[in-house]
């Protein structure tokens, strides 16, 4: 156990872009920071390749060297960055009490909560092999340009799996939309504009038994449809999951106000949770646009929005 809690002015739990942002925004304004990485240094970022849609990057850059520069802009400012998980938290007085890896207890002015949302996954070996090697991923908006015009799958039955199918379906030559039910969940709306779509073909009561690929990625999926028994082959170059994701935020039940999927509710126009001095950035509080762009503007909101809460209470 540590001796006694250490004391610091800002502390910025998760490092995807909202925490960096976040951090290069309150060291900046002498806050003198203090980050911890979490269970996945540098968010989802991390299990992407190519990043092309980030604003700077006209050649793109890959995600992992792009969490590098973010972090490296951030202890050029001075922030104290570590490795570390938060397990649990005490919101209950001026003080804000958050102890890591069960053991390291740190007292806060303010805390900013970035630590992002994971995608959900089938669970197949095969879907995580192509995960690395490339064909796999649970991202229409980011990784559906390097598809144009081949033949693509995707997984899910809701709003976003038919969103993003229909998206595809903008630069694929053919979306196959893999729905395990004998119905999708999306709304009607979505559901027409699916079915009315020609070049995507719905593969009711259908589940993903294996992806196939070499070396280069994937080049296929064997589907089983639970009705008929059957399985079938389809040839495709990428595969898609759109099953939701799920936001890191169970070590904040009973503290922060969430939604009923776990997201954490700030106020409109802000990154201040139900708790003063609390705010929440990226992915944890952001299920709709899920973007690293939007997740690094949020960062900036909370890191002004910490300012300004300190420099009103007269620290």
């Amino acid at each position: 156990m540590s001796q006694s809690p250490e004391k610091v002015s800002c502390l910025i739990i998760g490092s995807g872009p909202a925490g960096y942002t976040a951090a290069i925004y309150a060291a900046r304004a002498d806050l003198k920071p203090m980050m911890y990485m979490g269970p996945e240094p540098g968010g989802q970022l991390t299990t992407t390749t190519e990043v092309e849609n980030y604003p700077g990057f006209p050649h793109g850059v890959q995600g992992p060297e792009m969490m590098e520069l973010f972090k490296a802009q951030a202890e050029r400012f001075k922030t104290d960055i570590r490795f570390g998980w938060a397990t649990k938290v005490d919101f209950s007085g001026p003080v804000h009490k958050v102890w890591i890896d069960d053991k390291i207890e740190i007292h806060a002015d303010t805390v900013i909560v970035a630590t992002g949302a994971s995608a959900k996954w089938l669970g197949l070996e095969s879907e995580q092999k192509y995960r690395s090697v490339g064909g796999v991923s649970a991202c229409a908006v980011c990784d559906g340009f390097f598809y144009r015009g081949k033949d693509v799958a995707i997984v899910g039955a809701g709003d976003t799996a038919a969103e993003e199918a229909t998206y595809l379906a903008k630069l694929c030559n053919k979306v196959y939309m893999i729905v395990r039910k004998g119905e999708m969940r999306a709304s009607k709306a979505m559901q027409h504009r699916v079915l009315n779509t020609p070049n995507i073909e719905v593969l009711f009561d259908s589940e993903t038994k294996e992806v196939l690929g070499n070396d280069t990625g994937v080049t296929g999926a064997i589907i089983h449809n639970s009705k008929t028994g059957q399985d079938r082959t389809i040839d495709i170059y990428g595969f898609f999951v759109a099953i939701g994701h799920k936001p890191n935020t169970d070590i904040f039940k009973g503290w922060l106000d969430m939604d009923e999927s776990g997201y954490i509710k700030t106020i409109p126009g802000t990154s201040k949770t139900n708790i003063e001095g609390v705010f929440a950035v990226g992915d944890a509080q952001d299920k709709v646009y899920r973007q690293a762009v939007t997740a690094a503007g949020s960062g900036c909101m909370g890191a002004l929005d910490a300012e300004r809460y300190l420099a009103a209470k007269g620290h």
